[in-house]
């Protein structure tokens, strides 16, 4: 699958011309600091209409958009419908868009890389916050007294990059996290306070290990950790403790889980490549098409070749 390059972002998406892309980019933006931008999405969907709709594929940045207007989002494999506005976490591990439904759209969003919020003096690493970690699926429908205040908060990101402040991109750097703070506010309160027990820390080094699998990028990449047993050696742990440990805290085994991320990641690589189902398989882990194809009807009702069409 094609991942997003920030330029790619500018050029190929609503601002095609050189002069313009001269314009938006903030001055000092350079690779000591990252990168960070805000738009008004009133302002970008004219230009959108006129290049395409935006596509749905991993981006090399993150984003934080406020939608205001009917909306489907798909995130992974999820469809979302928007009636009235959301709030929306993309990472770049997860392919995602957003298809508006009408044109009477309104809200901003903003981009920004990791190497930004380095420099930020709590020393946050992204993808150990709760809002980008795996498994998640971070779109909020929110209220219109919620997006008044989160409004408020990309108007002070307006107001300050256009500022000849020396400080600026610190200011920037905490309305970032502001607006991160704000979504995690959102999402229930046994997804932020993690316990302090063995199995939960078991559960979470579980999941983070999953996940660094993914995503899958060529056909030449493929899964190194593939079964139950993979997974409780690298951790350390007797594969039946481990199955225990995940039982207890999410519901599902271990085996289910590895399945159930290995088919998400499979539908992607169905629907956005154009590799062969020998290369999907064999980049999934399966040795044979065969057992691919098996473990896919099993999870889906569905072969991979009727669920590609």
């Amino acid at each position: 699958m094609k991942t997003a390059t920030i330029q790619e972002f500018y050029k190929e998406g609503p601002f095609a011309s050189d002069k313009e892309l001269n314009q938006l980019l903030p001055d000092g933006i350079n690779k000591e600091i990252g990168h960070f931008n805000v738009f008004s999405i009133a302002d970008t969907l004219e230009k959108v209409s006129k290049s395409g709709v935006m596509p749905y594929n991993r981006r090399a940045y993150y984003k934080i958009s406020l939608i205001i207007g009917r909306n489907r989002a798909e995130y992974a494999d999820k469809t979302i419908e928007i009636e009235r506005s959301a709030l929306l976490f993309a990472t770049p591990k997860i392919p995602y868009n957003y298809v508006p439904q009408d044109m009477d759209q309104a809200g901003n969003f903003c981009i920004f890389t990791d190497d930004f919020l380095v420099h930020s003096k709590s020393g946050v690493v992204l993808d150990e916050l709760p809002i980008f970690r795996a498994g998640g699926y971070p779109v909020f429908q929110v209220s219109a007294e919620e997006v008044e205040e989160i409004n408020a908060i990309f108007k002070k990101m307006h107001k300050e990059l256009s500022s000849d402040y020396t400080y600026k991109y610190d200011l920037l750097r905490n309305y970032v996290l502001e607006l991160i703070h704000y979504g995690q506010k959102l999402q229930p309160a046994t997804a932020l306070h993690a316990t302090h027990n063995a199995s939960a820390r078991v559960s979470s080094l579980f999941a983070e290990l999953l996940e660094r699998q993914f995503p899958i990028e060529s056909p030449q990449q493929r899964l190194k950790l593939r079964t139950a047993k993979d997974y409780a050696e690298r951790l350390s742990v007797h594969v039946n403790h481990l199955n225990k440990v995940l039982k207890e805290n999410t519901g599902k085994t271990t085996t289910e889980l590895i399945g159930n991320r290995i088919i998400q990641e499979a539908k992607i690589l169905l629907k956005q490549t154009n590799w062969n189902i020998s290369e999907i398989a064999y980049s999934l882990g399966f040795e044979e098409v065969a057992h691919f194809s098996n473990f896919f009807r099993r999870q889906t009702a569905s072969s991979p070749l009727a669920f590609r069409s």
